[in-house]
Parts: structure tokens; C-alpha cells; sequence
């Protein structure tokens, strides 16, 4: 006698929410991290807009004020601020051109969107590396 095949259940896979072990374990794709990083340096720029404002306008407000303005930003402190802000607005800048033609449908295919998402971070940390060379006086 053929044993008939008895309806045996399975064991599905039950999703839950990502704990903060298992987040670190994850592993994003370049697109991922890019994305997040946009995102953050977004926030960042908008937090730190008062500032970005005190800055601009004690550079401008009169001869006597832009000294006090090179002198605060003659600190290291201000200037590693001053560089992270710089690295902000340069990726921000760089992910959001990369977005825009994502919008276009250009690059929209997976290899392509890695390999932007990787020149995107690039970019932004050598641009960054070039101007925090010149404000540290390298060149």
C-alpha cells in the first residue's frame, strides 16, 4: 500500500520588527547608506541654520565684526564644526543631483544606482577632504 501524502504545515518565517542587534548585523547597499546620510546631513543643515546665519552675518556686519569672525573661526573646535558642515552641504548637495536624475530614470537600474551611490559618497568626502586641506592651511 502507497502512503498517501498527509497535508504537513510548514513552518513559516515570522517577521518582526529589527532589533538593535540584529540593525547592526544589517548590511545596507551603497543606495542605503546614501540615502541616510542624505537625509541626516539635510537635518543637520537645517538644525544648525542659526549658526550657519551667525556666521554669515558677522562676516558682514562691519569691518570690526569680521575680525571677531576670523578670530571664532580661527578655534579648532569651530573649524571641525565648520568642516562637518562643509561635508553636510557637499553630500547633500551631490545625493540630491544623484536623486534628481533618479527622478529622470537615469541610472535607475541596480549596478548603475550602486555605482552612483558610491561615486556620491566619494565625491562628497573628497570635496570635503580638499577644502578641510585648505582650512587647516595644507595648501
Amino acid at each position: 500500500m502507497v502512503d498517501a501524502p498527509q497535508n504537513v504545515k510548514k513552518d513559516r518565517p515570522i517577521y518582526r520588527n529589527i532589533g538593535l542587534a540584529q540593525l547592526i548585523k544589517y548590511r545596507l547597499p551603497w543606495a542605503g547608506k546614501v540615502s541616510i546620510l542624505h537625509r541626516i546631513s539635510g537635518a543637520v543643515l537645517f538644525l544648525l541654520l542659526p549658526f550657519i546665519l551667525y556666521l554669515f552675518d558677522q562676516s558682514l556686519a562691519s569691518e570690526l565684526s569680521y575680525q571677531k569672525f576670523q578670530a571664532f573661526t580661527s578655534n579648532i573646535l569651530v573649524k571641525i564644526i565648520s568642516l562637518g558642515l562643509i561635508w553636510c552641504f557637499l553630500h547633500h548637495f551631490c545625493a540630491g543631483i544623484r536623486y534628481l536624475l533618479l527622478d529622470l530614470e537615469i541610472g535607475v537600474e541596480k549596478s548603475e544606482a550602486n555605482r552612483s551611490a558610491i561615486f556620491v559618497f566619494s565625491l562628497g568626502v573628497a570635496l570635503t577632504a580638499v577644502v578641510g586641506l585648505k582650512m587647516f592651511g595644507f595648501y
